[in-house]
């Protein structure tokens, strides 16, 4: 299991600015909010699939007083199969577009074969994905809002012997409901982030279980995934 560690710390120095390690991206002047601390050390400590690989990184610096951020990458026999960026939000004074304190905004991405890309009906599909995700581990959201794009690449000249490659992406943000303390529960949000991960890159659904706190059940029913998954084509 994966646990995602970084640098943080309540103290109003510079440690509490984005040091690449993970951090607030606040001004370094005010002191860290416990509900933000509480939400932090939950992104910190939860205990997700042996398949994805997750580190802190660099968190953006104008959206929001305090923020941390997280990139992942589901990784399956040496091969790269999707990846992505989690950032938790958070405005001590409450957001109006957010409709409350906290939010989490996503990048999702993977490669998939040509002809799946050409399925009219995969952006509804991608984005239920996430919503899903969420729902079945009995999260507790609102305000979600999104874009699923395709891409695609054809080779040509010294590249032609490369196939056809294209890309779903998801961007995504949703405000994740407060239960513990004025904090969301940012253990469950993560790894249910996870599942939509998983779920991109073409692995099977985890086995039904419970979600960190115990409540709540694992994704893996009525749920299906896109088949014959490659990794992205190297450089």
């Amino acid at each position: 299991m994966a646990a995602a560690q970084g640098k943080f710390s309540d103290q109003p120095d510079h440690s509490d600015q984005s040091d690449g390690n993970g951090g607030t991206g606040g001004t370094g002047q005010e002191p860290v909010p416990p509900a933000f601390r509480r939400a932090v050390d939950g992104l910190t400590s939860a205990r997700l699939r042996p398949e994805i690989e997750i580190d802190p990184t660099r968190p953006p610096q104008r959206l929001a007083p305090f923020a941390y951020a997280l990139e992942a990458a589901v990784v399956a026999d040496g091969e790269d199969l999707a990846d992505g960026r989690l950032v938790l939000l958070h405005d001590p004074a409450g957001h109006e577009a957010w409709q409350g304190n906290f939010r989490l905004v996503t990048l999702v991405r993977a490669e998939l074969e040509p002809e799946m890309a050409a399925d009219p009906l995969l952006p509804e599909v991608c984005w239920s994905w996430l919503t899903g995700a969420l729902e079945a581990r009995g999260l507790g959201y609102g305000e979600a809002s999104g874009t699923v794009t395709q891409a695609g690449s054809h080779y040509f000249g010294g590249l032609a012997d490369r196939r056809p490659a294209s890309q779903i992406e998801i961007r995504a943000s949703w405000t994740p409901q407060e239960v513990l303390g004025g904090a969301p529960d940012s253990a469950s949000h993560l790894a249910a982030w996870c599942d939509l991960l998983c779920q991109i890159g073409g692995l099977p659904p985890s086995p039904l279980g419970h979600t960190e706190d115990g409540t709540g059940s694992a994704p893996g029913a009525g749920v299906v995934s896109l088949p014959q998954r490659r990794g992205p084509q190297q450089a």
